[in-house]
């Protein structure tokens, strides 16, 4: 392979990718939730509202891809540092990538009945 494809067009490409695009929706869940939060000192009538919407069954689908781009952008960071700080990082990378995509995964699986079980009662009753 020649220098500097080590990511072109393989999997490594795409979790930079990945790891790019959640950094921005995380960001823009984190702008939002400032704006929302500050609504309490505007008009707390307001900011009920605005969480008696958050409570709906989308939002909690929501929130199920928000926990999925926090927990790849950990995870994938993590290994992006292991990359870039352990000699044999380039070496593994590939590895490294398939075992923190096998552990989000498991994480996420995990995570559907805390964050969906209240939309699913929501939906079909308890």
């Amino acid at each position: 392979m020649p220098a500097g494809t080590l990511y072109r067009g393989r999997e490594g490409m795409w979790s930079w990718v990945a790891h790019r695009v959640t950094g921005v929706l995380i960001f823009f869940f984190l702008f939002v939730h400032v704006l929302d939060t500050s609504l309490v000192r505007v008009s707390p009538e307001a900011y009920d509202d605005t969480v008696a919407v958050y409570k709906t069954p989308i939002v909690a689908l929501l929130e199920y891809g928000l926990v999925a781009a926090i927990l790849f952008h950990a995870l994938n960071g993590l290994r992006v540092v292991a990359v870039d700080f352990w000699s044999k990082g380039t070496k593994y990378q590939r590895q490294m990538l398939w075992t923190v995509m096998g552990i989000w995964i498991v994480l996420m699986a995990g995570a559907l009945y805390p964050v969906l079980g209240h939309a699913v009662s929501e939906l079909f009753g308890s």
